[in-house]
């Protein structure tokens, strides 16, 4: 079973997702790995409550608050 789950993961595809409080959600990237996907979500400048770069910053304070997330495509 998990050999086939790990195929599975293998041929699908993921899209990254950023999501505000007030705002509508934005696609940021697709046809990504599973594990792309976790690593950029689990980056501390994914989300608005931890990120400490200009640019997420200034998103912050343009949007409010902000997170990075994933679907399956």
């Amino acid at each position: 079973m998990e050999a086939l789950r790990q195929v599975f993961n293998a041929m699908s595809t993921y899209k990254i997702v950023r999501f505000f409080q007030d705002h509508p959600k934005q696609i940021i990237e697709t046809g990504l790995t599973l594990e792309r996907v976790q690593d950029h979500c689990s980056d501390p400048e994914s989300s608005s409550n931890k990120c400490t770069s200009v640019d997420g910053q200034a998103r912050t304070k343009k949007r409010g608050p902000w997170f990075d997330g994933w679907y399956k495509e």
